[in-house]
């Protein structure tokens, strides 16, 4: 602040994360998007929240402060699918965990309001987005109300915040009261006594309906959640309505638009200096960065429908690709970056061949609300295209600024490529000769019809054949690189059964994946309704929800030639009534 002349910060920002001034770091990004916008912003990453002087460092804002857990909710940073405590934790310094506390979000504001009364505080990024209203709670196992109450913040911005942090920050510089500010796409803002006829829109089920453990606060729990999903297309949302503790009111304003081409091109192109702050470099730096440093960001935005992920109740359904231009512009300035050795790790983004809008309507910025692209058929109006990605990566590749390989790294939905019957073939065969290196990561999830259904994924058989289209064209190419595919065990729906189904087929195919996904609840998940009810909301029909033990028994079969597991192996089988596979041999598995 001395530096640059400023008496006072117009926003601060206090973040989860340790400070990185990359666009892949929330605190970074919205940083400069208010920069960009004429305001002085500052920031206070991982404040100690043990002493109240660690918030006022900065002085006081003359516009709001700004929170934000960071990258990951802090709980899901802090513990396991199992609820065991990581002792890493990747966006602080030197990897160590312990630098930023449980529900952060919460504490901080505590912390803010603690020693700067009546100043405007605003809450977004991952963990405020997802716990938006009543939630389901997996480290408490419990329905918590809306987080906007319990941190008492004045407004909640939730999804992609450039668009609404830029509109409240111009109308606090007008001189308009942060109450008044009702009525910008993307927030929540809290309410009392609801009943002015100005304010209308869809009523969600008390959180008092949903908290409870009985078949109807579950079946209201479900309903809640579609509720606030068939209202999430920007195109045709209404207004949301959650009434919690007698007369406190959580309000949400319909979604904000996805950024433009050209708006996403300019918020990746700021002045970012891409490196952690010097501060860190004494204990190694911040390793999220190292994992993101020469990568590419395309597109954001997911069509992809998979239950158990929250990208879209965050960023969304709609597409926006960034231009091949912005993408060569921003090569070169990785080019110029220390440390760079030739290598982009990525061109992607939540699904790296999701590059242009699924269909006319995702142009528009909205999405089917009550039918998903993929699943359980491919949309017929969905628009298969893999030929502007193609041409990117092309571009890239031949544009002579240092670059000798491209990797693809954030994932290719191989039901989307085995669908472009134009240039599926083509991708296919640039993909393995260009942008792969032995392996190549893809996500089936599971064997099981039932349980692929429960995930929103399409049928096993799409893989099958996808297995066999690669394997052919790398023999083709005379390229020796294998396929590393991602399971998940324990995932609602599924059964012991289903557990030794997809072990047999890992021992027919040969391939015993190192690691495996646990399910892990997190709020905004269609999985995770299904976990907390025991009813798939889609349908409002029972299905199974494995328990504690059981998802014991599940992971332990993945991992069925594991000498440690052969205890938890067996006592699979012969709860599944498999006592048949107890035996060496090609037909065993134990």
């Amino acid at each position: 602040m001395d530096d640059r002349g400023w008496d006072v910060c117009d926003f601060i920002f206090v973040s989860g994360d340790a400070y990185v001034d990359h666009p892949a770091f929330a605190a970074a990004l919205i940083s400069r998007v208010l920069e960009d916008a004429g305001y002085r912003v500052g920031i206070i990453p991982q404040p100690d929240w043990k002493n109240r002087a660690s918030y006022t460092v900065l002085g006081r804002p003359r516009l709001a402060f700004l929170v934000g857990a960071g990258n990951m909710d802090s709980l899901v940073a802090h513990y396991t699918a199992m609820k065991k405590p990581r002792a890493e934790d990747a966006y602080s310094p030197g990897g160590k965990a312990g630098f930023r506390p449980d529900r952060a979000t919460l504490t901080y504001v505590a912390g803010i309001r603690s020693v700067y009364k009546n100043i405007p505080v605003i809450i977004g990024g991952i963990e405020t987005s997802l716990r938006r209203f009543a939630h389901y709670d997996y480290w408490s196992n419990q329905v918590r109300r809306s987080i906007l109450l319990d941190a008492k913040a004045d407004i909640l911005v939730y999804g992609m915040g450039e668009r609404p942090i830029r509109e409240i920050a111009h109308r606090l510089h007008a001189g308009e009261p942060l109450a008044a500010i009702q009525d910008v796409r993307g927030t929540c803002v809290r309410a009392f006594h609801v009943g002015n006829p100005q304010i209308s829109g869809i009523r969600l089920p008390d959180y008092e309906a949903v908290k409870g453990k009985d078949g109807q606060s579950l079946q209201q729990y479900a309903t809640h959640f579609m509720l606030q999903r068939l209202q999430a297309d920007p195109l045709s949302a209404q207004p949301l309505l959650e009434r919690s503790d007698g007369d406190r009111w959580v309000i949400q304003n319909p979604p904000a638009f996805p950024l433009t081409q050209a708006e996403l091109d300019n918020i990746y192109e700021l002045p970012y200096t891409r490196s952690a702050h010097p501060q860190y470099d004494a204990v190694g730096g911040i390793p999220a960065l190292k994992e993101v440093a020469f990568s590419l960001v395309s597109s954001r935005g997911c069509f992809g429908g998979c239950s158990f992920c929250a990208i879209t109740f965050h960023q969304g359904r709609a597409v926006t690709g960034r231009s091949q231009e912005s993408l060569l512009r921003e090569a070169k300035t990785l080019t110029q970056q220390e440390g760079f050795k030739g290598y982009i790790h990525d061109v992607g983004g939540p699904t790296a061949n999701f590059y242009r809008p699924a269909c006319t309507r995702q142009t528009q910025g909205g999405f089917c609300p009550d039918r998903e692209c993929l699943y359980p058929a491919p949309c017929p109006r969905l628009r298969v295209k893999h030929q502007d990605y193609l041409e990117t990566l092309n571009a890239l590749r031949n544009s002579g600024a240092g670059i000798q390989k491209i990797f693809i790294r954030s994932g290719i939905r191989f039901d989307y490529l085995s669908l472009d019957r134009r240039y599926g073939k083509e991708f296919l065969r640039t993909l393995c000769r260009r942008h792969v290196s032995g392996q190549l990561k893809v996500a089936p999830e599971h064997v099981a019809s039932s349980v692929l259904a429960a995930m929103g994924k399409g049928d096993h058989e799409t893989y099958r054949k996808f297995v066999q289209d690669y394997t052919e064209t790398n023999r083709e190419l005379g390229c020796k690189q294998y396929l590393v595919p991602y399971f998940m065990s324990g995932h609602p729906g599924s059964t012991l059964t289903d557990g030794v189904e997809l072990a047999l087929y890992l021992k027919k195919s040969r391939f015993i994946p190192d690691q495996v996904q646990d399910f892990y609840p997190t709020p905004g998940t269609l999985s995770t309704v299904m976990y907390r009810t025991g009813l798939d909301p889609r349908t409002m029909e029972p299905i199974p929800v494995p328990g504690e033990r059981e998802k014991r028994l599940q992971r332990a079969l993945i991992h069925f030639n594991k000498p440690e597991n052969r205890a938890l192996v067996r006592k699979a089988l012969h709860v599944a009534h498999r006592e048949d596979l107890i035996r060496p041999g090609p037909g065993g598995l134990l």
